[in-house]
């Protein structure tokens, strides 16, 4: 069963022109998705489409409807530098009107599924970066949402935070399942995290290609050095090179 889609899609801006489209995209009840493109091709314009963030200029969406349903980890934490991490993780649930010792267990609870139960009191600036994006994701998974968008949510992450981030993605995915769809700019990336990789055309995007990867989350130990993971990079750079107009 679709979790969400986007069904010929089109988005064209007065200043600018066609932003994406048309563009198809379905995702199944606990698929892992990953979105690869050029820059500017629209894959966060996507991603915006699907959290009901902006509507589309043509075409139909389709998502998981009701409330906190829906969560977007944005590539930048955005946590509100004046709370605690306890009190931004609470805050879609503070936002529904949850009774407020109800909405801190439970900020609580995510918290430490991220591994940050000892940082309930730190406010952002005593965060390191990875710490950050776990409150960011933490706040995320609070509502226990169906549909769970991550928009390059490791960009700014030294290479040792962005794997042990990746494999507590899939984790906490085992626990209860979301659909979830994943934009990167890396290819390795992207294989690693999705049982399923989009590569997106130039501005305005479309779908180039579509390649299935290995359907088994959370990743087994060496992932990245088999046989199968270096063939579908080099497929996948191959034809994110060629959606360019570039060789490989």
């Amino acid at each position: 069963m679709e979790t969400a889609s986007l069904a010929a899609v089109e988005v064209e801006y007065p200043d600018r022109g066609k932003a994406l489209g048309p563009f198809d995209l379905a995702v199944a009840e606990g698929e892992i998705v990953a979105l690869v493109g050029p820059s500017g091709c629209g894959k966060s314009t996507a991603l915006r489409l699907l959290a009901g963030l902006e509507p589309p200029s043509r075409g139909t969406v389709t998502r998981a409807p009701g409330r906190g349903e829906t969560s977007l980890v944005f590539q930048s934490p955005t946590l509100m530098p004046w709370a605690t991490a306890l009190a931004n993780a609470a805050l879609p649930l503070d936002l529904e009107g949850a009774d407020k010792a109800s909405a801190r267990r439970q900020a609580a609870d995510a918290l430490a599924r991220v591994g940050l139960s000892g940082a309930l009191a730190a406010k952002p600036a005593q965060l390191s970066g990875g710490m950050a994006m776990r409150v960011s994701l933490a706040r995320a998974l609070v509502t226990e949402p169906r549909l769970l968008l991550l928009d390059e949510p490791f960009a700014a992450l030294d290479e040792i935070t962005r794997r042990d981030l990746a494999a507590d993605i899939h984790r906490l995915w085992a626990e209860t399942r979301p659909a979830v769809i994943f934009v990167t700019h890396n290819v390795e990336e992207a294989v690693y995290m999705a049982s399923r990789v989009v590569v997106m055309s130039a501005s305005p995007g479309r779908t180039f290609s579509v390649t299935q990867t290995d359907p088994v989350f959370p990743r087994p130990a060496h992932f990245r050095t088999t046989t199968e993971f270096r063939s579908a990079v080099e497929a996948i750079s191959r034809d994110l090179a060629a959606s360019m107009g570039r060789e490989a």
